[in-house]
């Protein structure tokens, strides 16, 4: 009974944390998007508008209220989970744009984290079990590669490789609803995962390896495969499956900038486009709905490690 009040009590706490941290992205948003240069009447009506119009436009995006009153008005969309209505669009809420583009984001975004556990796995485990020789420096010298190059230098050079030169894949702005249109996309998304997760593989299995069961089982005359598969990737997996769940940020990150660089729709592309046409709203809500998948899934994290260990609920 004292184990169970325990671990609700760590579930409570870290759900409270949770949302403590949600409002102060909420908050540090609104801020940061009245902050940044520009006027959206100007990026909605352009510099040849009348002043009577501008006053009309503001005042009917409440751009006139104090901004206390704009914030109060914020939290209010946010909490009722509509994130008001877009500048651009009057009569669309903004929940409703994300909802129609997040099935694209989301496609993209477990592409890429099967093509990143697809090449990470193999890529650790033999670097592991080739600890020290060649092909353990060739598999860190590409984690480090994959690491260094950015999304929007990757992006341009895998379509003039494989679009262009090749033509073995579509190009931008092609038919985003195929499974080929994935592919290129998915691996700018995923290559830096895949460096992160490969990297991970190679520790967890080198330090699984060491252990006085592998040896074991490796004395009775296992094969090797076995071993490494059986005994070693099998009790590897919970640092890197972990991993990749912390790293799901960096691959919405990723997708905001991928989207918009093959021309593909989805938050990142929503965003991009919302904030070089200054429609605050929608800034505001694709931001917040990335953040609380973020929060979200290190929140499950947290829980589910404090209820497996009860060492972490006592730290």
């Amino acid at each position: 009974m004292r184990s169970l009040h325990s671990g609700l009590a760590y579930a409570a706490l870290r759900i409270l944390r949770a949302l403590v941290t949600v409002w102060g992205v909420v908050t540090l948003v609104f801020l940061l998007v009245h902050v940044i240069p520009g006027d959206p009447i100007d990026a909605i009506l352009g510099d040849q508008a009348s002043q009577e119009d501008r006053v009309a436009l503001r005042r009917a995006l409440r751009l006139d209220q104090p901004l206390s009153s704009q914030y109060v008005a914020f939290l209010r969309d946010t909490i009722d989970g509509s994130f008001g209505h877009s500048f651009r669009q009057r009569d669309r809420e903004v929940s409703a744009l994300i909802n129609e583009v997040a099935p694209h984001t989301a496609r993209l975004t477990v592409v890429s984290m099967l093509i990143a556990l697809g090449i990470a796995l193999p890529l650790g485990i033999l670097a592991a079990a080739r600890r020290g020789s060649i092909w353990d420096r060739s598999a860190s010298a590409l984690a480090m590669l994959g690491l260094a190059i950015p999304n929007i230098w990757l992006g341009p050079l895998l379509v003039l490789a494989f679009g262009v030169k090749l033509r073995w894949l579509p190009l931008p702005g092609d038919d985003p609803s195929t499974a080929a249109s994935l592919v290129l996309p998915a691996l700018t998304v995923g290559t830096a995962l895949t460096a992160v997760l490969a990297r991970q593989t190679r520790a967890a299995m080198i330090e699984t390896l060491g252990q006085q069961y592998v040896l074991a089982a490796t004395a009775r005359g296992l094969s090797r495969m076995r071993v490494l598969l059986g005994y070693g990737l099998r009790n590897a997996l919970l640092p890197v499956l972990t991993v990749s769940a912390a790293q799901l940020s960096g691959l919405l990150s990723g997708a905001v900038i991928t989207e918009k660089i093959f021309e593909r729709p989805g938050i990142g592309t929503l965003f991009l486009d919302a904030f070089f046409d200054r429609d605050i709203p929608v800034v505001q809500g694709c931001v917040l709905v990335i953040a609380a998948i973020y929060v979200g899934v290190n929140l499950l994290l947290d829980i589910a490690y404090g209820l497996a260990d009860p060492r972490v609920r006592l730290a």
